[in-house]
């Protein structure tokens, strides 16, 4: 037992503690409104998961688009669920990560409601993590009827050959200049990013693009742990033009290009042995702690959730997933893709409307008018809740208890 008062420790974008309380409340929230979104389902989740048996896979689980899914399926469709996370638990001197305490409320309220829940902490880019993996759907679940792709990692070991990469967040060719937030300063200042050389942009693509995924359709594949009409899906994000030399155009661009090559031949792949398909969801741009680290892409955000909060059209993860399986992946549903096969739930956000003012404003705005032409206020807090603060409804002086295991 380990109760303490957890204050935030943040600067920047960087926050190294977590509060618990802040965290379960965030994924009741998250459970709540699957709830209330799948409340006209004329099948029951608890009877859809007896009659239909969904298994699901959800690989990078514990935070943002990853554990949004989880609780889609477990609580949309009542999917047995197994989560891998890679997350640092509380230890006499520190809180646990969120993404732990996340998992720790996600396990307390599936066991709640009658829901198997299994999750499993470690690297999931490695063998060994994926010979556990293979263990636990064998002896728990059975064949993965939904396999859900949403790891964002800055490193990873390549189980082949040992070598350690790391991704950057650079431009290609030549070098970027624009504006973004100094979040230490919270002034808008320019910036100038250096172009990717060719071992940058491998290793990108080593740690973001496609490979890990085909690694565990192959390794599920060999097993016969992958059910006939096995759905993958892996996320991506396009976003608007004024992110795209970094972005789109940029090193995580290059990886996301071959993440889609990939995923293409996953999906001939599928069809031709089980009937099976894997796709691409392009999602919206959300605040989560990589994003807050990318130049440009707070200030973006923030001018872009002022506008489309607005216009009554922004959607947070949770809302984004459960369109993603109501209208696209659930059991009966036929995906609605674009011509290069992409699922698109960035509809809203590239709304001409919208890209059009996010433009007009992104010309105007410096430190004197940006919050007002932004929802600057909105994204520090957003990026606040990830790890449980300033969440509405949690007694932050209140003691807690910061050593919890799911």
């Amino acid at each position: 037992m380990a109760v303490q008062i957890v204050k935030p420790r943040i600067r920047g974008f960087i926050c190294t503690n977590a509060h618990p309380a802040g965290c379960h409340a965030n994924v009741q929230h998250q459970i709540e409104l699957v709830k209330r979104g799948f409340a006209d389902n004329r099948v029951h989740p608890k009877r859809a998961y007896k009659e239909m048996g969904l298994n699901a896979l959800v690989i990078g689980a514990s935070t943002g688009y990853g554990l949004a899914s989880r609780i889609a399926l477990c609580w949309g469709y009542g999917a047995k669920t197994l989560g891998l996370l890679y997350e640092r638990p509380a230890d006499s001197r520190r809180t646990a990560t969120a993404g732990y305490y996340n998992t720790v409320a996600f396990h307390q309220q599936a066991a709640h409601d009658g829901f198997f829940a299994e999750s499993l902490n470690g690297d999931a880019f490695s063998d060994a993590m994926k010979r556990e993996a293979m263990d636990c759907i064998r002896e728990n679940l059975g064949p993965i009827d939904v396999l859900v792709y949403s790891i964002a990692a800055p490193r990873r070991v390549h189980p082949r050959t040992g070598a350690s990469h790391l991704s950057v967040l650079k431009p290609i060719g030549a070098p970027y200049t624009g504006k973004t937030i100094d979040l230490n300063r919270e002034v808008v200042v320019p910036v100038t990013i250096e172009p990717a050389d060719e071992a940058e942009i491998a290793d990108t693509v080593a740690v973001m693009g496609g490979e890990d995924l085909e690694m565990w359709v192959s390794t599920l594949a060999a097993e016969g742990l992958l059910a006939p009409e096995v759905t993958v899906v892996a996320y991506t994000y396009i976003g608007s033009v004024l992110t795209w030399p970094i972005y789109r155009d940029g090193t995580i661009g290059r990886a996301k290009d071959d993440l889609k090559a990939r995923v293409d031949a996953l999906d001939e792949r599928l069809a031709k042995a089980l009937g099976g398909h894997a796709y691409i969801s392009v999602n919206k741009a959300v605040v989560t702690q990589a994003s807050a680290a990318i130049p440009v892409v707070p200030l973006y955000i923030s001018i872009l959730y002022d506008i489309m909060n607005a216009r009554g059209i922004n959607e947070a993860p949770i809302e984004q997933m459960q369109r993603l399986f109501a209208e696209h992946l659930g059991p009966g549903r036929q995906p609605q893709l674009d011509s290069e096969r992409y699922i698109r739930l960035d509809d809203r956000e590239l709304q001409e409307e919208v890209t059009a003012e996010v433009t007009d404003r992104w010309a105007q705005i410096d430190t004197d008018n940006f919050y007002e032409l932004s929802d600057y206020a909105g994204f520090r807090r957003r990026f606040r809740n990830l790890f449980g603060f300033e969440v509405d409804g949690v007694d932050y002086d209140a003691v807690v208890e910061t050593e919890l295991a799911f």
